[in-house]
């Protein structure tokens, strides 16, 4: 049973499950080019790849004929079907998935893939968001924050600045792509007056480096009337930084805090395990219960049910790396910030902890994403152990649906907020202060002395675009190191053994 291979080939390579999201306007990836086009041999090599392990794991399977395992009677009719396609990537995205998954993707990287994975990317340091002028084709951008440590940190750039202009050009959908792929940026800031982002003749310029940034970015503990209100701004779910986030918990413990309040406005996703553990650590009264239940391909899903049901739950825990004991805070009610940027593990998060406690939203609906995908290398198991020397190809194909208790999943559309606020691009205030709108909001939420409404009636001259590590390859992925333990080992579809 050739299911048994692509199971054991996780435990063999500690393979990496990962889900994306993508941005509601411009939510494309695109796989970064590293070096000349393969050869016509290799790349049918990489085709085959490709072809195999789709039919091998991908969710959406059974909607693609191609995909079935009997489509090609033969390597050679697999052969010219893979032949009729120009390039892996036009394969890939055009021939092996469906038109709904906006999510899946190829790369031809995957080293940079893993690095990114660990939360290590080639940054200027200035995270930001771009949006698109009304009927107009020209951006610009405002900066969300400064990563710690980076380059732009002793830089004259702050969070709230305005660019419209990158290294001497005007931002447009066009050439965005390009200026942000440089490997140093100046940024010619600007002034916002009347609804016009107007240059004001100073600029910076930054170098990129290479950064691996704390997802933690705010932790502090609010005084409110008496009570004592835990405040974290965490921006991805890092699995290499479970270690902080535990010790983060445990200064909340230590403060005898009553309410959290979970800022997720910029986190696009990561590690399921941390999620779960970050759910863990919020509660702490349902451990062994589940937080999330998987729903693979039809042949996946089956396996699981009669070999190892428990393999399709995630469930909460009290221990975390290395079985550390969890600092949990046994909260009843969560107050988190969300946005259009938060995606994947933050729903998840979210998801999974609505059947348990009341979660309040505050902010902006989310992305909408309750996939999850797993990274394929060409190698006899698609482990990374093993893989094909001639090139550095892999594969990120969606190959489960997440849904929590009470098997609801994330809405395709996003999550709604509870009290919807919008970022005012005039008006950020400081992260982690009461200035900072959204914190603001939460507070009064927290206090009892804000109304839950949602107001869509205003109209924005600007739409919301792209932002800043989009471009990356591990853009709003989330990835599931718990892999199961399972004897055989199998090689991937084999028209010889047929």
């Amino acid at each position: 049973m050739k299911i048994y291979n692509y199971l054991m080939l996780f435990i063999l390579a500690g393979g990496l499950f990962t889900s994306c999201s993508g941005d509601d306007i411009d939510d494309t990836t695109d796989p970064p080019v590293t070096g000349p086009e393969p050869t016509q041999n290799l790349e049918l090599e990489i085709k085959d790849f490709v072809w195999k392990g789709m039919n091998e794991i991908y969710v959406y399977k059974s909607q693609v004929p191609e995909l079935s395992d009997d489509f090609f009677a033969t390597q050679d009719d697999l052969n010219d079907f893979l032949e009729e396609w120009d390039t892996p990537e036009d394969l890939f995205y055009d021939g092996l998935t469906i038109e709904k998954d906006r999510f899946s993707f190829i790369t031809d990287d995957y080293i940079a893939l893993e690095n990114s994975f660990s939360g290590i990317s080639e940054t200027t340091g200035v995270e930001f968001r771009l949006y698109r002028f009304s009927s107009s084709d020209k951006l610009f951008g405002v900066v969300r924050y400064i990563i710690p440590g980076s380059n732009a940190e002793d830089k004259d750039i702050e969070r709230g600045d305005l660019f419209r202009r990158l290294n001497g050009q005007e931002l447009t959908i066009e050439n965005y792509r390009e200026i942000l792929a440089s490997n140093s940026i100046t940024f010619e800031l600007a002034t916002l007056e009347d609804n016009t982002v107007t240059p004001t003749g100073e600029s910076v310029t930054i170098a990129t480096s290479t950064l691996t940034e704390n997802p933690i970015l705010v932790k502090k503990v609010f005084d409110l009337n008496g009570a004592k209100v835990g405040y974290l701004m965490y921006n991805s779910f890092v699995a290499d930084f479970d270690g902080e986030l535990n010790a983060a918990f445990a200064e909340f413990k230590s403060a005898n805090i009553t309410d959290l309040i979970l800022d997720l406005r910029y986190n696009g996703g990561g590690s399921v395990r941390t999620a779960t553990r970050l759910a863990s650590m919020i509660t702490g009264q349902f451990t062994g219960e589940i937080f999330a239940k998987q729903q693979w391909n039809e042949d996946y899903q089956n396996f699981f049910l009669n070999d190892n049901p428990d393999r399709l739950f995630n469930r909460f825990t009290d221990t975390g790396a290395d079985n550390e004991a969890l600092n949990s805070l046994n909260l009843t009610k969560l107050y988190t910030i969300v946005s259009s940027s938060s995606a994947s593990a933050s729903e998840l998060v979210i998801n999974g902890l609505e059947p348990y406690i009341d979660v309040v939203q505050i902010g902006d609906k989310t992305v909408g994403k309750s996939q999850a995908s797993v990274t394929l290398y060409d190698g006899p198991n698609f482990s990374r152990n093993g893989a094909n020397p001639d090139h550095t190809y892999a594969i990120q194909p969606l190959v489960y649906e997440s849904v929590n208790a009470n098997d609801v999943g994330v809405p395709f559309d996003g999550l709604e907020p509870d009290v919807e606020i919008i970022e005012d691009i005039s008006n950020l205030g400081v992260l982690g202060e009461e200035s900072d709108p959204l914190l603001d909001v939460a507070l009064d939420v927290v206090a009892g002395t804000r109304s839950f409404t949602i107001d869509r009636s205003k109209a924005y001259w600007f739409n919301e675009f792209s932002e800043s590590g989009a471009n990356s390859p591990a853009y709003r992925r989330m990835y599931i190191e718990d892999l199961p333990e399972l004897p055989g080992l199998n090689k991937r579809l084999d028209f010889d053994k047929k």
